[in-house]
């Protein structure tokens, strides 16, 4: 159970990124579409902004506490963080390029990709710091979709997504 929680918090600014993003819709002015032909009119340049100040903004909090357990050094943070965000951005935005490509309406769901995109994403940027097992990368994976699947569902029930996945 250590590690779970160590992976958890390894993969802590990649999680607040996910989360950002989506907020920008809260701000429906703002959040111009990065390309409504190839990824549809959800994935914002601002949902990118908010992600990458989230996974940094958590970094940063991480290099504070420094916690014992933690598997990687947070000294790098202004690194770590932004690299975060954005790989998870990229992790998601590939996904909906994909489901563009395969003809997958936006907000129809594409399980587990659509809860799998931005882990994937997340690791790779990680792995600078932090070369993962498979057993790290199956838990981080299932971590992933479990939590996904919640949040998504909370999210959608305080009416902050327009889809529960």
């Amino acid at each position: 159970m250590f590690r779970v929680a160590q992976l958890f918090y390894l993969m802590l600014p990649v999680y607040l990124a996910n989360m950002a993003a989506p907020l920008a819709k809260l701000a429906p002015g703002l959040a111009r579409p990065i390309s409504e032909r190839w990824l549809g009119s959800h994935k914002t340049w601002l949902g990118c902004a908010l992600a990458i100040v989230a996974s940094t903004a958590a970094a940063w909090v991480q290099s504070r506490l420094d916690w014992s357990g933690s598997l990687v050094s947070y000294d790098g943070w202004f690194l770590l963080g932004p690299l975060c965000g954005l790989a998870a951005m990229l992790g998601d935005s590939s996904k909906s390029f994909i489901k563009r490509r395969l003809g997958i309406a936006p907000g129809k769901p594409w399980i587990p990709a659509d809860q799998l995109d931005y882990a994937v994403g997340g690791l790779l940027a990680l792995s600078v710091w932090y070369w993962p097992s498979w057993i790290d990368v199956t838990t981080v994976l299932l971590l992933s979709f479990a939590g996904s699947i919640l949040v998504n569902r909370l999210s959608y029930w305080l009416g902050i997504k327009g889809t529960p996945w």
